[in-house]
């Protein structure tokens, strides 16, 4: 099952949404209608959770990646800007060295900033989570989406907590642009 045949049920199943928001899932609610409900309510880390799971893994690791470049400003540590430029290398030519090379990067950035979560998405993404000599081991169908999710968070409160809700608004109405774009509900 791709993304966009998903319904609401589907995703809230595997996107680990917290009580609350899932209780808000009502039978015939489409996945914009029950992602829109989540924002309307402030839910923003599950609209997060959802919308990672909903969209397509390239789709989703840009939508990462736009976010933790804007959280981070123009003048990124070093270890950062690479793990945000193995994620856009990948992004705009998605192949297993761009994908491996996305790994190392996010490993220097560290797993707890945005970039690092993004870079660590695209590793996720596909492929085998092996070492390149040993039998092929494909990652979790979900793991790409978790670390996409984290990214997402991460970005809209690293630069300052207060401003959080603002963030995340502004970060899924920049998700939602990529599912309109890609005409994906």
């Amino acid at each position: 099952m791709t993304p966009a045949t998903q319904s609401a049920a589907e995703l809230c199943a595997v996107s680990g949404l917290g009580d609350e928001a899932r209780s808000l899932l009502r039978e015939g609610l489409g996945p914009r209608e029950y992602l829109n409900l989540l924002i309307e309510r402030g839910h923003y880390n599950d609209a997060v959770r959802f919308l990672s799971h909903a969209l397509p893994k390239r789709e989703a690791a840009w939508w990462a990646w736009y976010c933790a470049r804007r959280s981070l400003g123009p003048n990124p540590p070093a270890a950062i800007k690479a793990a945000l430029d193995a994620t856009e290398k990948w992004i705009t030519q998605p192949n297993e060295a761009h994908r491996r090379a996305a790994l190392k990067a996010a490993q220097a950035a560290q797993f707890s900033t945005p970039a690092g979560c993004a870079a660590l998405a695209v590793f996720f993404s596909g492929g085998s989570v092996s070492p390149p000599d040993a039998p092929a081991v494909p990652p979790g169908p979900f793991v790409s989406a978790k670390a996409i999710a984290g990214a997402v968070m991460l970005a809209a409160v690293a630069p300052d907590p207060q401003r959080a809700p603002e963030e995340f608004r502004a970060f899924l109405e920049q998700g939602m642009e990529v599912v309109n774009r890609i005409k994906l509900w």
